[in-house]
């Protein structure tokens, strides 16, 4: 199905936040896996705005396991003579020719459902696919790469540790096969820095959270997405749990501004959170999503919450990334949520 451009207003938002960082790309060349995802998709609309603005000159690149496919999703990227579409798996892609001084390494599949039925494949997926990219990175001119990893590094968030900071020393179950997204990221952040110790390249570290905003997906494992496309369908939100996790959520124009600005700007092998840390359970979750949206829809909780008993949350500290670089939230949660749907709604899977 083709999927409408993004808001003019989030472009521009994402524009006038970055613009006095993107000289130093007039005229060079990027390189980006996992350009067609959720991230990518932001990635590739805000490039192509903020080029067009700036007369910056530069190009694209951009690794699709099927450029076509992409192409009829959208159309109005797959147009931009500035954006090139190279077919390939992240793990065996052909190198193109030329120099690109820039790279965002952001092909992983986060499915959960992968998780579960080919683990050993997801797991390649994220190392193997690592490898050939510094492999790349090392011989075609990079010298800035950004990594997207994930809160996941940090394991299961104590109870006591209300945001996770970066210099935590968790880590996930390494016998847990449900660990395996987690540990792959993490062998994925010791590459880079292997890599870092014998090149010139400096390399960025994005733990990324949880998102929400247009293009994500609305019928995956993503809670904020199903309560939204439950919503619009208008039928029950339905929590297969107790309600009681604790998250929190990014709107993707500022997941946008964070990364570019941390390609731009972040010191070399510094891990950043990039995320909200305006926390919520999944229940108060489900009561923001009918309320942003002043809908009449019921929610369903599964379970009982059991008195007592550990939450589990997944939220991390930002302010590193405030500190560092002067990043923060600049779209609440329930405007996100607006954003989300109208998005959806235009694009016909529903009505608000």
């Amino acid at each position: 199905m083709v999927q409408q451009p993004l808001p003019i207003s989030d472009l521009d938002h994402i524009f006038n936040q970055t613009k006095t960082l993107w000289d130093e790309m007039r005229h060079k060349h990027i390189f980006i896996t996992g350009g067609t995802g959720f991230f990518g998709c932001w990635l590739l609309e805000s490039f192509s705005y903020i080029n067009r603005q700036l007369n910056l000159n530069a190009r694209a690149t951009v690794l699709t396991r099927d450029p076509s496919a992409f192409a009829m999703k959208c159309p109005h990227l797959a147009a931009d003579p500035a954006l090139g579409f190279l077919a390939g798996d992240v793990r065996s892609f052909s190198f193109p020719d030329g120099e690109f001084h820039y790279l965002i390494h952001a092909a992983t599949e986060s499915s959960g459902r992968q998780a579960a039925s080919q683990p050993l494949d997801m797991l390649t997926t994220i190392v193997d696919g690592t490898a050939r990219v510094l492999n790349f990175a090392q011989t075609h001119a990079t010298r800035k790469l950004l990594l997207t990893s994930s809160g996941a590094v940090y394991g299961k968030q104590p109870t006591s540790l209300t945001h996770v900071p970066e210099g935590y020393l968790g880590g996930p179950d390494p016998l847990d096969p449900g660990s395996v997204y987690a540990e792959g990221k993490r062998i994925s952040e010791q590459m880079c820095a292997l890599q870092s110790a014998h090149h010139p390249i400096e390399i960025k570290i994005a733990r990324c959270f949880a998102f929400v905003g247009p293009h994500l997906p609305l019928d995956t494992h993503f809670a904020i997405g199903n309560f939204i496309g439950d919503v619009l369908a208008g039928r029950p939100i339905r929590i297969n749990g107790d309600g009681t996790p604790v998250r929190s959520y990014l709107y993707a124009s500022d997941l946008a501004i964070w990364l570019w600005t941390m390609l731009f700007q972040s010191p070399d092998l510094v891990p950043v959170n990039v995320g909200s840390s305006h926390d919520l359970s999944i229940l108060e979750l489900a009561r923001a999503v009918v309320q942003s949206l002043n809908a009449s829809v019921d929610i369903h909780v599964a379970k009982e919450a059991i008195p007592g008993a550990d939450i589990a949350r997944y939220v991390p500290s930002v302010d590193r990334a405030r500190r560092l670089l002067g990043l923060k939230e600049t779209v609440d949660l329930e405007e996100a949520i607006r954003r989300t749907a109208a998005w959806y709604v235009a694009e016909g899977k529903g009505r608000v």
